[in-house]
């Protein structure tokens, strides 16, 4: 039996190369996903090898995330209940899609994942892998009662870890679970678990505290094209390279940090406690320049969708047709979402510094308070309230009438 494993190389998917090598009696194949994880990748393939696994495929697709996941994402204006910027959500679908490439090339029978049995991630690996192939065949040792078992909480997979001398960055001491891409780093479960505390200070990768960020303020400048920011500070760059020149901005004002109680689709709620600074950024941003181009009619239909759009990406239904088609009307909505922001990041804050664009839709000679009759008649708005109001004095009428009766 050949099985490929989506690892990152931490506790979880440590522990799981080690047991299912010793469950299975399998060739285990180890799968990463490039997805700016950044030194995190160091001496992995190493030790994925050493942990039991006969190769390990680590494949960059950095440039597709950015590009086809998290782009897109942010054109529809995706935040999971206004609070997440569905760091991880959008990951699983890419990283699934690349494991089962892997699954193709090396003929294997199976795949397995380290996703547990009370989260999202188990929905979102299972969901791209049937999609892409409706007979592969999932082993989710969460949900296998021997597993569970062996290991009922972290401190046993430490122990375990520990015992067959696997590096792991968790500890007794600091046992709360991480999971970095180019987007976000998410930290969750541990000491975490407890809705009241306070996170502690050294757990952020990312970005400073807001009172330790610096007392000047910084301007940056974003250019968009079609919905997609192409530039920062006047510099063209890849969308992988936007997000790191934001994320490096907003880390070091201490922009995008969100700790939120969230509803899994699985049904109960879980803490979690996010750095997103560049995607913080984009995401105001983006919304600036749509102000000044999107026709009124097509951005609050768009924006009626934002949950319902949040929703299929948050539960695991990024390749599913409903998706695919709310990204078509997404994709028109952004034809005209073209030119510039100018932001000032402030400890912590995202604010606007000013907006242009050669299609904007704003214009001074119609919207000012002083003269400009020359396209917009005050005096139609006479007509246009009354008949707006119509149904509103009928309903009057009535109501005074009956009460007369009475």
């Amino acid at each position: 039996m050949k099985i490929v494993l989506a690892y990152s190389g931490g506790l979880d998917t440590s522990v799981i190369l080690a047991w299912l090598k010793e469950t299975y009696d399998a060739e285990l194949i180890a799968f990463c996903a490039d997805i700016g994880q950044g030194e995190e990748l160091s001496g992995l393939e190493a030790k994925a090898r050493k942990t039991g696994a006969s190769k390990c495929h680590i494949v960059d697709l950095t440039e597709e995330f950015a590009r086809d996941f998290i782009f897109p994402m942010v054109q529809a204006g995706a935040i999971y209940e206004n609070q997440y910027f569905l760091g991880t959500s959008i990951a699983r679908p890419l990283i699934a899609k690349g494991m089962m490439e892997v699954v193709r090339k090396e003929k294997a029978d199976a795949i397995a994942h380290g996703a547990t049995g009370k989260g999202n991630d188990q929905v979102r690996f299972e969901l791209t892998a049937y999609t892409m192939d409706p007979n592969i065949k999932v082993i989710a040792p969460w949900r296998d009662e021997r597993f569970r078992k062996q290991f009922p909480g972290r401190a046993e997979m430490i122990a375990y870890c520990e015992g067959k001398g696997i590096p792991v960055q968790a500890t007794a001491k600091k046992p709360y679970s991480m999971d970095r891409n180019l987007l976000h780093i998410s930290f969750e479960s541990g000491i975490l678990e407890d809705p009241w505390a306070e996170p502690p200070p050294d757990m952020f990768k990312l970005s400073v505290a807001p009172e330790d960020a610096p007392d000047k303020p910084e301007y940056v400048t974003l250019d968009f094209e079609r919905g997609n920011c192409v530039a920062v500070n006047g510099r063209r760059l890849s969308p992988a390279n936007v997000l790191r020149a934001l994320n490096k901005l907003g880390g070091k004002h201490g922009v995008g940090r969100v700790d939120l109680v969230e509803n899994r689709y699985v049904g109960m709620k879980s803490r979690g406690v996010y750095e997103t600074p560049g995607g913080t950024i984009l995401h105001f941003a983006h919304r600036q320049i749509e102000t000044l181009t999107m026709d009124r009619e097509v951005m609050h239909l768009r924006d009626s969708l934002i949950p319902r759009y949040s929703e299929l990406v948050y539960y695991g239904y990024w390749f599913s047709p409903e998706r695919l088609a709310l990204q078509a009307l997404v994709t028109e909505s952004q034809r005209n979402v073209t030119g510039t922001v100018r932001l000032k990041l402030y400890k912590g804050n995202v604010i606007t510094a000013g907006r242009k664009s050669p299609l904007s839709l704003y214009r001074p000679d119609i919207a000012t308070m002083e003269s400009g009759e020359s396209i917009y008649n005050q005096d139609d708005a006479t007509g246009f309230i009354k008949l707006n109001a119509l149904r509103l004095r009928v309903k009057a009428m009535v109501e005074k009438q009956t009460k007369r009766k009475a």
